[in-house]
């Protein structure tokens, strides 16, 4: 791809996510139908998603990013669902999808048709994390779906591998079949064991911020290409590197954090928009090689698939949440009893994304001996058709279909009382160690100063708890939020006298970025921003 083709896509892209934030449309809906239109515009290029970039280069930064925001803890404690979907769902896809496709589709080949079913197998991690993100879920569906979307793209990989080889003759068998995905599996969570600790203490030790983000900007490529290199789950070694990085980044300093936060926001949002977009501009390249399916049997062939790929999901994801608690005592006593509503969401919410149509893509044009792959332009049509009805009538519906089901959302009332309370703890603690310094002669201060350091803390400690208690009849702003407001005005008066300044030169642009930088992070600490 040129650099100006490549240009248009991010900035378009971006300008069309950056759009949709005002809109009640999911902004993955809106770039995948911006895309689609984009697409029959004359003088725009026609855009071909590439397995060898996709794969390699924009999956291990999505799945990092995905990974350092979920719960290792939460993940841990959900890990039998998480790997009933992600693994067990996944392989139960791939031989139903496959079988009614081959049923379905005259003069698909079965070993093609398994080739789409794990092409079309796995949910998005990108669609989940933003579909979650946007309604509002409960904790425990947010927590397994992001742990089924992190984990199911190794699966469908490694299925796929394994179908596809069968396909195109290279002899494939059950055994073989078993053994690569336990290889894969495996070496991918051992890579990336093996990379974790090493790559968390560069971190720790790395004095600059710049130098320790750039380490976090490399890292999900290295530990996917090791991977790869050994011919294990470079999808797996990005998740175990990520979610162990996320868990102890409270060891990494402030400066780095806070840069790192910004880094990979712009990253994400960069990369997503850009990925939704590419989906909806494949439309010309799929139907451009559909050939002698085209007319009303291929739009058949797809509404049907699209059916089957929702009914086998409801046809798992039930009997996997409710049958393991009749059978066993000790899953009742241990987990808490889900319900119908939940699990119907799980359900719904299966998404697919850019790792299907890349997987597509990646299906050879030429079997063993030179002949033409059989399907392949179908399975391509199939997994563009899936992916996009997936997209638009699942994430179209999902957010009223919660406010129908009257789906609790997270008890915000709960989680700031437990803030509060985690607050008035650490407060306690650094007043008892604040305490102790200044009863040291070598740390004495002048009393305005150690107030000072009394206060902020006492502020801290007091924020969470007046966000519990009376809002102002006439703004309707809690204590907590005019005392942000006040403060940002107060700064942004400074600002304007610094400006001033600089502009009748009596301080030179060095002193005015000092300046505002010291402004910037008073101004950070006094405001959060609640998204």
């Amino acid at each position: 791809m040129h650099v100006m083709p490549l240009l248009l896509l991010i900035a378009g892209s971006a300008a069309v996510a950056g759009a949709a934030r005002r809109t009640p449309v999911p902004a993955p809906l809106l770039l995948v139908a911006a895309g689609l239109i984009v697409s029959y515009v004359p003088w725009v290029p026609e855009y071909t998603l590439d397995p060898h970039v996709v794969l390699p280069l924009l999956l291990p930064p999505l799945l990092y990013t995905a990974a350092t925001d979920s719960s290792y803890l939460d993940l841990r404690a959900q890990i039998r669902p998480v790997a009933l979907l992600s693994v067990g769902y996944v392989l139960f896809a791939t031989l139903v999808v496959g079988w009614v496709a081959y049923v379905l589709v005259p003069d698909l080949s079965l070993t093609a048709a398994l080739v789409l079913g794990a092409v079309v197998a796995p949910p998005d991690a990108v669609a989940a994390t933003a579909v979650a993100r946007r309604v509002g879920l409960p904790s425990r569906v947010t927590t397994i779906l992001q742990g089924e979307s992190l984990v199911n793209d190794a699966t469908a990989i490694t299925a796929y591998k394994v179908a596809l080889a069968a396909a195109v003759g290279e002899g494939a068998t059950w055994a073989g079949g078993i053994g690569e995905f336990l290889l894969a599996a495996l070496g991918g969570v051992g890579v990336g064991l093996v990379l974790m600790v090493p790559i968390h203490w560069m971190r720790t030790h790395l004095k600059e911020a710049l130098v320790q983000n750039s380490l976090s900007l490399l890292t999900p490529f290295f530990a996917y290409a090791v991977a790869e290199q050994l011919h294990a789950s470079g999808v797996l070694a990005v998740v175990v590197v990520a979610l162990y990085l996320g868990h102890r980044n409270w060891e990494v300093d402030f400066a780095t954090r806070l840069q790192e936060e910004a880094v990979w926001k712009m990253v994400a949002f960069i990369l997503e928009s850009a990925v939704f977009a590419l989906i909806g501009l494949q439309l010309p390249v799929i139907l451009k090689g559909l050939g002698e399916y085209e007319g009303a049997s291929a739009a058949w062939y797809a509404v049907a698939l699209f059916a089957v790929v929702v009914v086998t999901r409801f046809a798992w994801v039930y009997p996997a949440t409710f049958l393991p608690r009749l059978l066993s005592a000790r899953i009742r006593e241990r987990e808490e009893n889900p319900t119908w509503k939940g699990s119907f969401v799980i359900g719904w919410a299966g998404m697919r994304g850019v790792v299907s149509l890349a997987i597509a893509f990646s299906i050879p044009l030429t079997a063993h001996g030179g002949e033409d792959f059989d399907g392949r332009n179908m399975i391509l049509f199939l997994t563009f058709t899936t992916v996009i009805g997936t997209l638009v009538v699942q994430g179209l519906t999902l957010p009223p279909l919660i406010r129908v089901l009257k789906l609790p959302g997270r008890d915000q009332q709960a989680e700031t009382l437990a803030e509060a309370n985690a607050q008035a703890q650490a407060s306690r603690a650094a007043e008892r160690r604040l305490e102790e310094l200044l009863s040291d002669e070598r740390n004495t201060l002048p009393p305005p100063l150690a107030d000072r350091l009394r206060t902020v803390l006492e502020r801290r400690r007091n924020a969470v708890w007046e966000r519990l208690g009376q809002v102002n009849t006439v703004t309707g702003e809690t204590a907590d939020d005019t005392y942000r407001r006040l403060s940002r005005e107060m700064i942004s008066a400074e600002r304007g006298v610094f400006v001033k300044l600089r502009d009748g030169r009596h301080i030179d642009d060095e002193m005015l970025r000092t300046l505002l930088r010291r402004l910037d992070l008073e101004e950070a600490a006094a405001f959060r921003e609640a998204a």
